[in-house]
């Protein structure tokens, strides 16, 4: 029975579905046809003290419980999910306009993948014993307390278990804020958690706008915020975690440079600039968006580039055939061609698509500008949108030099046969992921975030435990102590 668009309630708290039809109404619109699919209120002052409250009531009792006995909980949502996935992916693509051929292995999948793989480190979470001649130190690692997640509307279930997964597995307590635009998947997952035997209280979901956000972030009982989202959200929920010396990972947008070397294989390298400018409607914070092409190859590149994208199916993102879906919004669709505008008047080479799509729903045409010089605003800013920007070079000094002048630092990728080059672009590339012959694999076992203004932390990994835990030393003193009087 596939999943109702309508949610049983707005929120997700204490282990049952909450409603407060006091709080905004929220239309949730399908973005393949721009009808209303479902309501949801966003949350009151009293949803949010009930949050809370669970969260920080909940938290003692599980972190006392053994990190097997949390994994095992995580393990079993994980195989609950991965037995869901294609209701998920369903309810997924309503959330976001994203196609069922995307979004069936690559949301749901990554959610599973996150509670099994912290699911499998819960229980080797252990601190370290220092000998220091006759005495020695031990430290614990212990959870933070209350932790808030704030997701954005282009993943939602997936970042919803990225947060959640290592936050549980360490004994947090999760509050997550779905963005207002996508409200639907987060409430599954946090319905499957506790189907899976996750106590009442330990992740609970609850809707809003910033105010919302911002209520969470300001509580004195919330120890930890787990943001996803734009530079600008970044910096306002930054500040406001840092007037509480609350811990913070930031997981903000980019204007990532793909650099392609003249020796790249060229199939390859049109493969990765199609998956990190098109997939999810360029709808990915770490997309490659500058792509730098050598002046040898940059037509051949452009014309094989122009072929594949002839190809892409762009339709009812329902239809597994479908390939290329629409965006995620009305408001979003007409930034990205407010964006094509500007490089059109700035003197870019549209070289395809560039238009809106004739047919109902937030659908624009994959677009491709050449010519793009490093001082254009489509090189310049996040457009979060199907914009791929290419741009000439020759040396690579002097690209390594163009693609680190961005105030970002998410992501970067080089294309190139030559292994040596490539480890030596990679060191040099000024952000936090970086991909050689490849663009946009994000497996949980790898850390995943950025630098300069495009975050702080890390999401998965083992890296993940960092930020959401902290260290306890103990000194042990085996003898007599002195003291000076």
């Amino acid at each position: 029975m596939p999943y109702d668009t309508q949610p049983p309630a707005s929120h997700f708290i204490d282990g049952a579905y909450v409603e407060d039809t006091a709080g905004t109404p929220i239309d949730v619109i399908y973005p393949a046809t721009g009808e209303k699919i479902a309501t949801v209120h966003a949350a009151t002052p009293a949803i949010v003290e009930q949050a809370i409250a669970a969260a920080r009531r909940a938290q003692a009792a599980w972190a006392a419980m053994t990190g097997t006995e949390r994994g095992r909980i995580l393990r079993r949502a994980a195989d609950m999910m991965r037995a869901r996935n294609h209701d998920l992916s369903v309810l997924e693509t309503y959330d976001t306009g994203k196609p069922y051929q995307e979004t069936s292995v690559a949301d749901a999948t990554s959610g599973a993948d996150a509670l099994e793989y912290f699911g499998g480190m819960a229980a080797t979470l252990t601190g370290e014993h220092i000998q220091l001649g006759e005495d020695w130190v031990y430290t614990r690692r212990e959870p933070l307390g209350v932790c808030v997640g704030i997701g954005a509307w282009n993943y939602p279930t997936q970042i919803a278990c990225w947060k959640g997964a290592p936050a549980l597995a360490c004994g947090n307590s999760m509050i997550f804020k779905p963005s207002e635009t996508t409200p639907l998947s987060a409430l599954k997952v946090a319905e499957i958690l506790h189907e899976a035997g996750l106590p009442a209280g330990l992740y609970n979901v609850v809707q809003g706008m910033g105010e919302v956000g911002a209520a969470l972030i300001e509580d004195p009982r919330v120890d930890k915020v787990s943001l996803t989202g734009s530079v600008p959200t970044g910096r306002k929920v930054y500040a406001a975690a840092a007037a509480g010396i609350k811990h913070v990972t930031m997981e903000l947008g980019g204007k990532s440079p793909l650099i392609v070397f003249e020796d790249a294989d060229i199939e390859n390298a049109v493969s990765g600039a199609i998956l990190g400018n098109f997939y999810s409607s360029g709808q990915v914070c770490s997309n490659g968006t500058r792509v730098f092409v050598h002046t040898a190859i940059k037509e051949k590149f452009l014309n094989r580039l122009a072929t594949r994208l002839a190809n892409a199916v762009i339709g009812d993102p329902m239809d597994p055939e479908t390939s290329f879906g629409p965006m995620v919004s009305e408001r979003q669709m007409n930034i990205a061609l407010d964006y094509v505008a500007k490089g059109k008047a700035e003197g870019a080479r549209l070289v395809y698509g560039g238009s809106r799509v004739d047919r109902d729903g937030f659908y624009m045409e994959p677009t491709v500008f050449a010519d793009v010089t490093d001082d254009m605003t489509i090189a310049r800013e996040e457009i979060f949108g199907p914009v791929m920007a290419v741009l000439d070079f020759t040396d690579e000094e002097d690209v390594m030099t163009r693609a680190n002048d961005t105030e970002f630092g998410l992501a970067a990728g080089v294309f190139t046969r030559d292994l040596t080059r490539a480890h030596r672009v990679a060191a040099r590339f000024e952000a936090g992921t970086c991909y050689i012959n490849t663009y946009n694999d994000a497996p949980v076992e790898a850390p995943f975030g950025g630098s300069k203004n495009s975050g702080v932390g890390r999401e998965n990994s083992k890296a993940a435990i960092n930020h959401y835990t902290q260290l306890k030393s103990v000194y042990v003193r085996m003898g007599d102590l002195e003291a000076p009087f």
